[in-house]
């Protein structure tokens, strides 16, 4: 029975705990609609018309002309990611957590504390020229991860 409750508070303290990585996963949000290199790369042809490519990576951030007043779409994406986290607990927390809860001070050495924060940012930059009869005649695109 001994073994039995060992295993099962082992268990139960190795679950509890998650690093900064684990956390990152966790809260990170990859929707399945969000604009990547891989969709340009996939999706966007020359010839295409601007609504087949406002179907596939919605509207442009930024609408302008080149200098023959031909139509140039820009699509700038800027997504910065903050991640913070904690771990605390340890053994007494398991054990002792409804009496350390009710102010019965520490126990030196059995729990302990952890923390990691980061932040990246990443950048997608996407540049449609239409031709004249208003059909893809080019495109562009740049991305960085820092």
């Amino acid at each position: 029975m001994k073994k039995i409750l060992t295993a099962v508070m082992t268990i139960a303290f190795l679950s509890a705990c998650m690093n900064a990585t684990q956390h990152r996963e966790a809260v990170q949000d990859d929707s399945a609609d969000r604009m990547t290199v891989g969709t340009v790369q996939r999706e966007i042809r020359v010839g295409m018309s601007g609504g087949e490519v406002a179907n596939v990576l919605g509207s442009p951030n930024i609408l302008s002309t080149d200098e023959q007043r031909r139509e140039v779409w820009i699509y700038d994406k800027i997504a910065t990611d903050n991640v913070y986290s904690t771990s605390e607990g340890g053994i007494a927390s398991l054990i002792f957590g409804p009496i350390l809860a009710a102010g019965a001070g520490g126990l030196g050495g059995m729990s302990g504390k952890s923390g990691a924060s980061s932040q990246s940012q990443r950048t997608l930059t996407v540049i449609i020229k239409f031709d004249e009869s208003k059909k893809v005649r080019d495109f562009a695109y740049h991305t960085s991860r820092f």
